[in-house]
């Protein structure tokens, strides 16, 4: 039985990170049996979450998970695409994850009131003449880890744009189909839902979020996702 490690629900999302989400869902697109348990930093190979336990392997990070995953359990998540589909596919999970999911992070941890009743929340549990130093060392940290992927070089407006250009794109690519690249979801499904629903919880709001409500499409395609990976959720609808 694959263990799955990750965060736990919070902000109006079955799961907090958008890097677990993606792995929980390819494992539910998979079929495979898993357990989900809170997980550590200090207890993942690589220092980060997701990582799984899978017998004898602990494999951290969402894209060396699927890796094991379609190795070790001889799929493919990719199985209906072709070969341009296929580069298509790594293109977009490659502009999510490392472009559109730093200008969703920072609405959720640059900016002051999402920050104070998001991620400074994961500290409440700290003693009390630390907690507050804890808050602004790690909100600190990921500021220096942003600006050195070179998104807070930029000023807010220019982060909205930027996150606004991925947005656009990802609605042209999906279109009118259900999917990204047609009726049935493939691995990358997974990432673009993910980081979506990240960014549109009503939890929080930020300007990068209210022009994601600005394309009906999206708000479809992560309603239809939720509803079919997530049924157990209530999960507050955002089209029409």
């Amino acid at each position: 039985m694959i263990t799955l490690y990750g965060i736990g629900p919070g902000f109006g999302l079955p799961e907090v990170s958008p890097y677990v989400t993606k792995t929980e869902v390819q494992l539910r697109l998979a079929g495979l049996p898993y357990i989900k348990q809170q997980g550590m930093r200090d207890s993942s190979p690589k220092g980060q979450l997701p990582y799984i336990a899978d017998g004898d392997a602990l494999v951290a990070d969402s894209t060396f998970i699927r890796l094991h995953i379609e190795q070790a359990y001889g799929m493919d998540l990719d199985a209906a695409l072709d070969a341009r589909q296929r580069a298509e596919a790594w293109a977009l999970e490659r502009m999510i994850e490392n472009h559109f999911n730093w200008a969703s992070g920072f609405a959720r941890w640059m900016l002051a009131e999402n920050f104070e009743k998001g991620p400074a929340r994961f500290f409440d549990n700290a003693p009390e003449a630390v907690r507050d130093s804890l808050r602004r060392d790690v909100q600190a940290q990921v500021a220096e880890t942003m600006r050195i992927a070179g998104l807070a070089r930029h000023t807010p407006e220019e982060i909205v744009m930027l996150g606004v250009r991925s947005l656009s794109a990802l609605s042209v690519m999906l279109g009118d189909t259900p999917y990204l690249f047609g009726d049935r979801p493939c691995g990358v499904d997974a990432t673009a839902f993910a980081a979506l629903a990240g960014l549109l919880t009503p939890f929080f709001d930020s300007p990068l979020r209210q022009q994601a409500l600005q394309f009906p499409n999206l708000l479809r395609y992560v309603d239809r996702m939720m509803v079919q990976f997530y049924p157990e959720h209530r999960w507050e609808k955002l089209s029409a």
